[in-house]
């Protein structure tokens, strides 16, 4: 009886683990569906971080459009990252450069880094305050930034 629990207890083991890895195994019919998926991403991303600047640069910065925008950058903060898997790296129309897959945990690193300050950003914005978002904007910036230095082709 004992044999039989540790061979259904490693069964179902092996059946959550597959589970848990198989959707995002399965989430792209093809390595360059992953790279369009966190292109949009990061897409998305930019354009959000665009009007919080443009916003910021103005006398009277329109802080709807800057918590908006925040909000945005949050969300869109988490799901680039399943879309890096090591079956991309041979896909041509992309900037990430090897070193990347090269070094997945300073990259995973640089990525937490990075939802962190923005949603340090997306939390600072709901205060209105506009001097307090211009300081927390650019420590978000910093993070990209950082990434974008090791990770991405100019």
């Amino acid at each position: 009886m004992h044999r039989h629990m540790k061979i259904a207890s490693v069964a179902a083991c092996i059946a959550v683990s597959a589970a848990i890895a198989w959707p995002v195994a399965a989430q792209y019919a093809k390595p360059e569906d992953a790279v369009k998926y966190r292109k949009a991403a990061f897409t998305v991303m930019n354009n959000h971080m665009g009007r919080i600047f443009r916003q910021l640069k103005s006398p009277t910065p329109n802080m709807q459009v800057i918590q908006s925008s925040a909000q945005t950058i949050e969300s869109m903060s988490k799901l680039p990252w399943d879309a890096f898997s090591p079956d991309t790296e041979l896909v041509t129309d992309t900037r990430a450069l090897p070193a990347l897959f090269k070094n997945e945990a300073k990259a995973k690193e640089l990525a937490q880094k990075m939802q962190e300050e923005v949603a340090k950003l997306n939390t600072v914005a709901k205060t209105g305050d506009a001097a307090a978002v211009r300081t927390q904007f650019n420590a978000a910036v910093k993070t990209c930034d950082n990434c974008h230095d090791d990770f991405r082709a100019k």
